[in-house]
């Protein structure tokens, strides 16, 4: 159960990342006004960031901080797959296979 918190804690983190890119692409779009579309987003994406947090010491509550935090390193494999799909941003092979490199280490190092 904690390694699944954890797992959405990654999830929610990675969202949020997005959630923040889609902001500032509106907040751009329609001149920096924050009280805008673009500022709504980034309040859900700091929304998303609280609750992840609070998500997050509850699991280090149950679990050893160098055991559990490698998950984490899942978001740098999450946000630009997801930022491919959205955003159109490159996702080379050279990138894939470092993330072959990167669960490899978490496996690791996490020992699962």
């Amino acid at each position: 159960m904690v390694k699944f918190i954890a797992l959405l804690c990654v999830c929610g983190i990675s969202s949020g990342q997005i959630l923040f890119k889609m902001g500032a692409n509106a907040l751009v779009a329609n001149g920096g006004r924050l009280f805008s579309m673009g500022g709504a987003i980034v309040a859900a994406a700091l929304a998303l960031y609280g609750v992840t947090t609070l998500a997050w010491i509850w699991v280090l509550q149950r679990s050893d901080l160098g055991k559990t935090y490698p998950l984490m390193a899942l978001a740098f494999i999450l946000v630009p797959v997801a930022s491919h799909y959205f955003f159109g941003e490159s996702f080379t092979w050279r990138y894939a296979f470092g993330c072959v490199l990167l669960v490899t280490g978490i496996v690791l190092t996490s020992g699962t």
